[in-house]
C-alpha cells in the first residue's frame, strides 16, 4: 500500500545539508582577524563588461596569518580589483605592487566582533528556517500521501518522526557551527 515515490527522505536530507553547507560558506566569509582566502569570496570585480568573482581574475593567497594577496593575471584589471575590494564593505585596504595586491587584515575591535557575532547568528537563523521549511514541505507531502490513501496513518507517523530526527540533527549541526564561529570571532 505504501508508495514512497512521492516522499524521498534522501532528497529532504540533501536539501537540509545544502542549507548547512551554505551557512558554512557564509561563515567562511566573515572576517575574524585572521587572513582567509574565503574572505574575498563575496567580492565581485567589474571585468570585461561582466561582474566576476575575484578568483576568476587572479590568484588569492594567504602568505601570512594577517595578510591576503591577490596576484592579478591581467595588468589592465589591477585597478578594478583594487576598487572592488575597497568597495566590498569588508574594511580592507589593498596596497598595489605591480600586479600583486597586498591586503593587510586589521585587528578587530570589540564592537566589530559583536557586530560579526550578531551577523553570524542571523546567518544561522536563516539556515534553521531553511531546514524547517524542508521539514514542512516533507510533512505536507506525507499529509497528502495519507489523504490520497497512498500511505497509512502509521506510515505517515513513522516517516514524520524520521523527518523530525533529520531536522533535529541538522539544527544541531547549525548550532554547533554557530558556536564555533562565535568562539573564533570573540577570541582576542
Amino acid at each position: 500500500m505504501a508508495d514512497s515515490a512521492d516522499f524521498d527522505k534522501n532528497s529532504m536530507d540533501h536539501r537540509m545539508t545544502g542549507a548547512v553547507a551554505t551557512l558554512k560558506s557564509e561563515f567562511a566569509g566573515l572576517r575574524t582577524g585572521r587572513a582567509s582566502a574565503a574572505l574575498l569570496d563575496p567580492v565581485m570585480v567589474e571585468a570585461y563588461g561582466n561582474q566576476m568573482p575575484i578568483n576568476q581574475v587572479g590568484t588569492v593567497g594567504t602568505p601570512e596569518p594577517r595578510l591576503l594577496t591577490v596576484q592579478v593575471w591581467d595588468k589592465s584589471m589591477v585597478k578594478a580589483v583594487d576598487k572592488a575590494i575597497r568597495e566590498a564593505g569588508l574594511g580592507l585596504n589593498p596596497q598595489v605592487d605591480g600586479q600583486l595586491l597586498r591586503i593587510p587584515v586589521p585587528e578587530l575591535n570589540e564592537e566589530r566582533r559583536k557586530e560579526l557575532a550578531k551577523l553570524a547568528s542571523k546567518y544561522a537563523e536563516q539556515a534553521r528556517i531553511a531546514v524547517r521549511n524542508v521539514r514542512r514541505d516533507g510533512m505536507e507531502i506525507l499529509k497528502k500521501l495519507e489523504k490520497d490513501h497512498k500511505i497509512g496513518q502509521d506510515e505517515h507517523h513513522k516517516r514524520g518522526e524520521e523527518l523530525q530526527k533529520l531536522t533535529d540533527a541538522h539544527i544541531r549541526d547549525i548550532d554547533a557551527a554557530l558556536h564555533a564561529k562565535e568562539q573564533e570571532i570573540m577570541q582576542v
